[in-house]
């Protein structure tokens, strides 16, 4: 048996677990750990300017591919707390992400230490487990533990907290016979699948709902297969966008009060059946219950059991994973396929497509200054299918959702209960991390972008690329929009005089010489005709110097985007399309 450090055990897992790829900032009590993955050397680090932006790179990480554990390190007392709106943000996503703190001494902790906090306590409500690990010898069974909560049941994230005393006593330890425990996940049975779908045969017009527990299951194929054997059109939630690609003929468009569209509420309303996957009937989905639920049968499937009739109760309701579920849905669809005895769902299906031809956004604009529909036109031009679009909330999320296109999973990657802003610019770095080869565009409003945009360094260290288009009303777009109804316009101004920068021209902060002394490389555009170049010299700056590239669009400052209280009742402030060229990069062209 091996004798080891606690904390060189600690590494060990974390390669055995698959969990190779850290992001956080050393410390006087971390630094035992700093000194056995520098001994180890079989994990990747990358050093955050801030331990809050290190957790959401841990987070994207995660979010980007199937299987991924992001794992976020810092030292004791503020860099734990610093953590605690990573936690929230993956907590209410369903993100499993690894933070690990350090600690003081055990005889120090309740002696009001320098920095010795009680993190276990205060990350407690936001984790599936948060531990200050008192004894040397339970750190192996701790992070064996703490794998198998992330990966079980509804995902999640999880605190290690070691003190300085824990982490260099030494164990006897063996990671050669180690192995991850096994993982246990609820499975639809047979006789669950048969009466879900008999409820959809019964119905008219039904439809399936996909929500990100689709995404994290990794269960899209299964999806779309559901969709094509039964010919119903599926709604994806936010979070579950890109489980079926936008142009598919069955998808027909998201639901909701903010990021929706407008065909997609029109089918909602029409429909008369839903079958809910890995969906948590979110409000700015629903609107009122009363509404949306109202000449509808709900069926709904989640791995978590609380999360069933959490928001309204089901007629019907299964406990499982996604993926679980699908497999044993499709396995029925398609012996009842065979058999002929589906309904055929044709005619529900073109009047579906017929809304989605019929109901769409005006994005063409030639103003100047620059309005946002115009923007998300370019980008649908520019980034193509393989593009993963990085964003939190605001404005400029909200009508990104509404214009853009998606068309794989894990390309929509979006804090979408927490919305902590900050968080794109860190989570497009853990995202670009793990697909080094890949297209990443992150997409922030000016307030978001300035919350955490230190982290433009790290990329610039690291030579992590990837495009950020920063959209710049200098407002707090959301906030304003949302004052309108107390009638005041009151702190929500970010323009002002720059002396060190006339040439922004009131927009106040000089975004591209903040990104430019951060070490990334910058472009501004204030001509909508200019959007198009703009990217292409974006793409062929971030290929040749491998850093962040920001693409700054200099925006006219009040746009009123297109939101209202209920799904049937959406607020739209601009003319609507009428004609193809009103909207030349829809995803069924207008005739």
């Amino acid at each position: 048996m091996a004798r080891m450090r606690a904390v060189d055990a600690a590494v060990l897992i974390l390669e055995k677990e698959g969990a190779t790829q850290l992001f956080g900032l050393p410390g006087a009590a971390i630094n035992p750990f700093y000194s056995a993955m520098r001994q180890h050397g079989g994990l990747d680090h990358v050093l955050a300017r801030h331990v809050e932006a290190a957790s959401h790179m841990a987070e994207g990480y995660t979010r980007a591919a199937p299987g991924n554990i992001g794992v976020c390190i810092g030292t004791s007392g503020p860099a734990g707390t610093d953590m605690i709106t990573g936690l929230y943000s993956a907590s209410a996503d369903s993100i499993p992400i690894l933070c690990i703190t350090g600690q003081a001494p055990v005889a120090k902790l309740h002696k009001e230490d320098f920095q010795a906090v009680d993190i276990a306590s205060i990350a407690g409500p936001l984790t599936k487990m948060a531990v200050t690990v008192m004894e040397a010898a339970q750190v192996p069974g701790t992070f064996q533990k703490a794998f198998r909560l992330m990966r079980e049941g509804r995902p999640g994230p999880v605190l290690v907290d070691l003190p300085l005393d824990v982490q260099l006593a030494e164990i006897d330890f063996d990671i050669e016979t180690y192995e991850p425990l096994p993982v246990a996940k609820p499975a639809a049975s047979r006789a669950q699948a048969e009466k879900a779908l008999t409820m959809m045969l019964e119905a008219e017009r039904p439809l399936i709902v996909a929500g990100g527990g689709v995404i994290n299951a990794d269960a899209a194929d299964l999806l779309v297969e559901l969709a094509e054997v039964t010919g119903v059109p599926v709604v994806p939630t936010l979070m579950g966008w890109g489980a079926l690609p936008d142009d598919h003929l069955l998808n027909a468009g998201m639901a909701g009060l903010q990021t929706a569209h407008r065909y997609g509420n029109a089918t909602m309303l029409a429909s008369d059946f839903v079958l809910g996957i890995g969906n948590r009937w979110a409000n700015r989905h629903t609107g009122s219950i009363e509404t949306y639920t109202a000449g509808r049968t709900f069926v709904h499937i989640d791995i978590e059991p609380t999360q069933i009739g959490r928001v309204f109760a089901p007629d019907y309701s299964i406990v499982s994973d996604a993926r679980a579920a699908l497999e044993v849905l499709v396995e029925v669809a398609r012996e009842r396929s065979a058999a002929g005895t589906l309904v055929d769902r044709t005619a529900w299906a073109q009047e579906c497509a017929e809304r989605k031809r019929t109901l769409q956004r005006k994005t063409h604009f030639d103003d100047i200054p620059i309005k946002p529909q115009r923007v998300y036109e370019e980008m649908n031009r520019a980034f193509g299918a393989d593009t993963r679009y990085v964003t939190t909330i605001g404005l400029s999320q909200i009508q990104a959702a509404q214009m853009l296109h998606v068309y794989k999973p894990r390309h929509w990657i979006n804090a979408g209960q927490a919305g902590p802003l900050g968080w794109t610019l860190p989570a497009a770095l853990g995202v670009a991390t793990a697909v080094p080869d890949g297209q990443v565009v992150a997409l922030s409003g000016d307030y978001d972008f300035q919350f955490l945009i230190e982290e433009l360094a790290v990329g610039a260290q690291f030579n992590i690329p990837y495009i950020h288009v920063v959209v710049n009303n200098s407002y707090l777009g959301l906030i304003r929009q949302a004052q309108r109804g107390f009638e005041m316009d009151y702190f929500v101004q970010l323009a002002f005089d720059n002396v060190n920068s006339p040439e922004v021209d009131g927009y106040g902060v000089d975004h591209l010489k903040v990104a430019e002394g951060l070490g990334c490389k910058s472009v501004r555009v204030t001509d909508p005709a200019d959007l198009g170049d703009a990217f292409e010299k974006a793409k062929a700056l971030m290929a040749e110097y491998r850093v962040p590239v920001l693409v700054e669009v200099i925006l006219e400052r009040v746009t009123n985007v297109s939101m209202g209280v209920e799904i049937d009742g959406v607020v739209e402030f601009e003319e609507l399309a009428e004609r193809a060229e009103h909207a030349p990069t829809a995803l069924v062209p207008m005739s």
